[in-house]
């Protein structure tokens, strides 16, 4: 598409699509270096006041990149790119869809690379064996009568010519998913006490309640510790409820989520608590009993009676690695013993026999996160490594043989081709297939 219009020629720039890029990378360095989304207090604290201010000002913090700034560069890079695009992708669909038998033979006769060779047959059986031995190397040949002679044409590649063009789509499709996630979508937390459920997650920069739709319930959660105390792993039994009604359930670990209806729940960091979760089994019924006791009080179990308490505990910090119990079934005198943090023991009474297990209380932090445009961004980056492996290592290659009658009945060959990218390659590649088809 020609235009003289000025202004359209400056968004048709490519030196505009430098300098925006330039900008971009620039400016992302910044909101690299600057810590986003944290509280005016935080960047006063590590900037001092006068530099706190100015770079909210600049709209440097607390949010950089939806800032109106650069929210604009990312609008004038698609727009150069439309345009661009626009520009310069009629004039290479031409030459796609080019009558290349339409080529002035003046123009073969000055193209390089090319080879000349003679044969002793006429012109229409080596036109033939030319056009066969094309086919057979890959070469798809037309054939049309050009000034007395015969004109042959083949190409592959034709539409490698548009590899750049598939990447500046890909940038478009990456900035639609992008702005689909940031419109549709939402990132936040929770933190999910054991044996809780919730509805909501909150958002990370206003704290906004955003309803899911359905429960999640941590049911269990599980750690395990380093020797010195750092915490090694640790696991959340989550269920998703709908109406009341278990759909789901997963074991979820980092890098290892929940998905369901396309929100995801990684697992993110845990909270002890001063509380346990105490289980009361008679062995001789199987009736099982689990109740949340806090540290060194006593619980009654309603159904059985059994009373039971933590009246000490050991650990690193607020992390505890084990108890001791205090039980008692109002006969005899009250049992006490040690057990470790998620252990089990039977403990034998008078007249019936009961396992009891422990482990302390942790809520499970999650990060939740929906982004209905991830796979439009997907998409885009697909296309994007498409595009770059058609743009650079690909190439549209042509290839034109004029048979042509001499005087005493003989046949002279011209063969000549271009290519638009890896020439030095393409030669190569027509010295090759000239030396296969010239026995003719």
């Amino acid at each position: 598409m020609k235009n003289n219009n000025s202004i359209w020629d400056f968004f048709a720039s490519v030196k505009l699509a430098l300098s925006t890029l330039f900008l971009l990378s620039i400016t992302s360095i910044i909101g690299t270096i600057i810590p986003q989304k944290e509280t005016a207090q935080q960047y006063i604290e590590r900037y001092g006041e006068a530099t706190a201010n100015l770079f909210q000002i600049l709209s440097f913090t607390p949010d950089m990149y939806s800032s109106v700034w650069f929210q604009s560069l990312l609008g004038l890079l698609c727009f150069n790119i439309i345009i661009c695009s626009l520009d310069r992708f009629p004039g290479v669909w031409r030459q796609i869809k080019a009558d290349n038998l339409n080529t002035p033979l003046n123009r073969l006769e000055k193209m390089t690379p090319q080879h000349q060779w003679q044969s002793h047959n006429p012109p229409e059986s080596v036109a033939s064996s030319l056009k066969s031995s094309l086919n057979t190397s890959g070469w798809k040949a037309e054939e049309r009568t050009v000034d007395n002679g015969i004109l042959l044409f083949a190409q592959k590649g034709a539409m490698t010519r548009t590899g750049v063009y598939i990447v500046h789509a890909s940038i478009l499709v990456i900035f639609i998913g992008a702005i689909i996630g940031s419109a549709l979508g939402f990132k936040g937390s929770v933190m999910l006490p054991e044996t809780r459920a919730t509805d909501k997650i909150y958002t990370f920069d206003t704290q906004t309640p955003v309803a899911l739709g359905f429960e999640v319930r941590c049911d269990r959660f599980n750690i395990e510790f380093y020797d010195n105390g750092m915490p090694k792993s640790y696991r959340s039994q989550l269920t998703v409820l709908e109406n009341g009604k278990v759909v789901k359930e997963k074991a979820i670990v980092v890098n290892d989520p929940l998905v369901h209806k396309g929100i995801t729940f990684y697992q993110s960091s845990y909270q002890p608590y001063q509380e346990f979760m105490l289980t009361i089994t008679n062995k001789k019924t199987g009736v099982s009993e689990t109740a949340i006791v806090s540290y060194q009080e006593q619980h009654s179990f309603k159904e059985s009676g059994l009373r039971s308490g933590i009246i000490n505990a050991e650990g690193r910090g607020e992390n505890i690695s084990r108890m001791k119990i205090w039980f008692t079934d109002d006969k005899g005198e009250p049992s006490l013993f040690w057990l470790d943090d998620g252990e089990q023991v039977t403990v034998e009474r008078t007249t019936n026999n009961y396992t009891v297990s422990a482990k302390q209380m942790y809520a499970t932090g999650l990060q939740v996160a929906k982004d209905p445009g991830v796979w439009t961004v997907y998409t885009g980056c697909f296309m994007m490594i498409l595009g770059l492996i058609v743009a650079f290592f690909m190439s549209h290659q042509r290839i034109w043989l004029y048979i042509r009658e001499e005087e005493d009945n003989t046949s002279s060959i011209l063969m000549a081709g271009n290519a638009n990218k890896n020439k030095a390659g393409f030669e190569s590649t027509l010295q090759a297939l000239a030396e296969r088809i010239n026995k003719v």
